[in-house]
């Protein structure tokens, strides 16, 4: 009990001191993280309010995969563009793995199923009189997506800072294409998962704090967006 008592003061002596060491792995963190989201959002936001306010074949399959997707294990995902940037694969050539860009792709295609499916969402769960009201009106295409996503906006941000939040907590893909470079792809989880491996508990245990408040911060911004969605 001391141990941790007094690894838990180290740690929290390390966030308010402001560690350099700390810091600019909770900086790389929350850098890949945020370009992944907005990667993420750029792809995802538009398909899933499109599939939302569409009729076609396949709608209800193209949830179920959404659904299935958003379950993947995040090993997976690095596995796959591990092969796909790796040396001999097929996009090796661009020298994009063990780079930041690496990870921001891997978190990209990770989270781009669950902020499309909870966007899907947002809009189905919307007032019911909004798509045929909009439709009676003459809308086209393109201004029914436009006015459906103003009006679904807090929605849909829940959805994206949904998707942050599965990315900056994500460890399998940052470890696969990342490598763990020290100032370079180490990220929080990646680092925790390092530090504790060598005894260094207080500065892994410094960086779970970090961790935690992002993770407390997330949650009260949601909460908000919920509040203001109802």
């Amino acid at each position: 009990m001391n141990y941790f008592a007094d690894s838990l003061l180290a740690a929290l002596r390390l966030v308010f001191q402001f560690d350099a060491r700390v810091y600019r792995i909770v900086w790389t963190s929350l850098e890949v993280s945020i370009s992944a989201t907005l990667l993420a959002s750029l792809l995802a936001v538009p398909l899933g309010v499109m599939a939302a306010v569409s009729e076609f074949a396949g709608k209800r399959l193209l949830q179920q995969t959404l659904n299935t997707l958003m379950a993947m294990p995040t090993v997976m995902i690095g596995l796959v563009f591990y092969g796909l940037l790796g040396r001999q694969g097929p996009l090796g050539s661009l020298g994009l793995l063990y780079t930041p860009m690496a990870i921001v792709i891997g978190e990209a295609f990770l989270i781009l199923p669950i902020i499309m499916n909870l966007s899907l969402v947002a809009v189905q769960s919307a007032d019911q009189r909004l798509l045929p009201t909009l439709q009676a009106l003459g809308a086209n295409c393109l201004q029914q997506f436009r006015l459906t996503l103003v009006e679904t906006r807090f929605a849909v941000l829940i959805a994206v800072i949904s998707g942050f939040g599965r990315a900056v907590g994500e460890v399998g893909t940052a470890m696969m294409l990342g490598g763990n470079i020290q100032s370079l792809t180490r990220t929080m989880t990646t680092a925790i998962a390092l530090e504790t491996s060598k005894g260094e508990f207080e500065l892994a245990l410094a960086l779970g704090v970090m961790l935690l408040v992002i993770a407390f911060t997330l949650n009260a911004a949601l909460l908000g967006l919920q509040g203001k969605n109802r």
